[in-house]
């Protein structure tokens, strides 16, 4: 795979982690999230050190389409229905605050940042669409309903949210990193006591984040339970038109695009992790029927972690440990959920109050349709005898040919062809 954001930049280097330490704060994960959380901190003047098992940016966060928006792809009325009006009102204020978050801090930054309009479009039944409007509109934010969509195949109509943006995820996240407090190779066995274990040293906080995409602490919080994880497939075209905007289907299997630059970038193909599914083919039928004069450039599959209401878990870890906090859960919007976590979890590691953390605790309740499925998921795939198993949980893994990967459906842990650990939960390679 071939990903566009690493192709005209050059990351900062950090030495790794070298003999025990101690820090007020302790951060776990080199990606957006984490380093937005150690910058917020950083600014606070808050003593603090992040980790990064490998390299700062390295993982998900290289994989995004990187659009900042407040226009998810769970729809407000659906928030409103589990929720409730307030908390629905609280998850799109902090979601338009971390936009503009990112618009301050990219006037410092060369990034790329363009101001673009977001839509979510349909190409079946409006009716749905037209409710949106007028419920985000009920929220206190002007979008609007039109079946004017710049895009150069028919849609029904769509939701428009003028004032969002785009830009370059690396250029912008490796700016920020410059002056931070980070030790880059240094990858976290555990956690006990307040103290984080890794082969390159220990390091004891009084607090700790873990911002590693799926949380890796199994005995708390139940997020083996609470989250799976979803592929996703982006293709980058050359001789492509400039559709000016960013832009999501509302249907299971819709198309997402966006520019940069002179390229095109169409994505989609879904699937859980370790289950067949769209895939590459999906989004390339996609672009042969509708943009069939264009060159593939770049090529890239991208992992999202799910939540099972919509909604991130962004808090304390769990009740009963009141100094670990997690951000996890971003479903497919992981950069303003990545500004959101720094924002709610400086603000609960320094004592103060955050308007928007109650509707993002990860104390919610569980019972939702997609615990059922998860928990049906594992419990088959338990029950598949191979000696192919996940070293998290001890999952049967799936051989992913279009990637060359061995993929864990349960938990969306990720293997190479001899074992070698790429994406979390695990945290140690398989015997394969």
């Amino acid at each position: 795979m071939k990903y566009l954001w690493e192709t005209d930049v050059t990351p900062p280097h950090f030495s790794p982690l070298s003999g025990d330490t101690s820090t007020e704060v302790l951060i776990i994960g080199g990606g957006m999230a984490g380093i937005l959380c150690a910058q917020s901190l950083h600014e606070r003047g808050v003593d603090y050190l992040l980790l990064e098992a490998e390299s700062i940016g390295g993982g998900i966060t290289r994989g995004t389409t990187a659009v900042l928006t407040a226009q998810h792809d769970t729809l407000y009325s659906d928030l409103i229905k589990r929720f409730g009006t307030e908390k629905a009102k609280q998850y799109l204020k902090a979601n338009l605050h971390a936009v503009d978050q990112f618009w301050s801090l990219s006037k410092k930054i060369p990034c790329n940042f363009e101001e673009k309009p977001s839509f979510m479009y349909t190409r079946a039944d409006t009716q749905t669409l037209e409710q949106e409007a007028q419920t985000v509109q009920s929220l206190g934010f002007p979008a609007e309903f039109t079946k004017k969509v710049p895009l150069p195949f028919n849609v029904a109509g769509a939701v428009v949210y003028l004032g969002m943006a785009q830009f370059h995820p690396l250029k912008f996240l490796f700016g920020v990193a410059t002056d931070l407090n980070i030790c880059e190779n240094s990858f976290v066995n555990g956690i006990k006591d307040g103290v984080a274990y890794t082969d390159r040293g220990n390091i004891r906080a009084r607090k700790i984040i873990v911002a590693t995409h799926f949380p890796f602490i199994d005995r708390r919080g139940l997020y083996f339970m609470k989250l799976y994880q979803m592929r996703s497939f982006v293709v980058a075209l050359a001789n492509a038109p400039d559709v000016d905007g960013t832009y999501v289907d509302t249907a299971e299997d819709g198309i997402y695009l966006r520019n940069y630059q002179d390229l095109l970038l169409v994505g989609g193909g879904d699937h859980r992790t370790g289950k067949k599914g769209g895939g590459f083919e999906a989004v390339r039928d996609f672009i042969r029927r509708y943009f069939p004069n264009t060159q593939e450039k770049y090529a890239w599959a991208t992992q999202d972690c799910m939540s099972l209401d919509g909604v991130p878990y962004i808090g304390p870890y769990s009740p009963a440990t009141p100094n670990l906090y997690v951000a996890t859960g971003f479903n497919e919007w992981g950069m303003t959920s990545s500004m959101v976590s720094a924002s709610i979890l400086s603000d609960m590691i320094t004592g103060q109050k955050n308007e928007y953390a109650a509707a993002f605790s990860p104390s919610r309740s569980m019972f939702r349709k997609q615990l059922f499925a998860n928990l049906g998921v594992t419990l088959g795939d338990f029950s598949i005898p191979t000696a192919k198993r996940c070293s998290h949980l001890g999952c049967a893994l799936k051989w992913n040919s279009a990637e060359h990967t061995w993929d864990c459906p349960c938990h969306g842990s990720r293997f190479d062809e001899r074992g070698r650990l790429i994406d979390n939960p695990a945290t140690r390679d398989t015997n394969v």
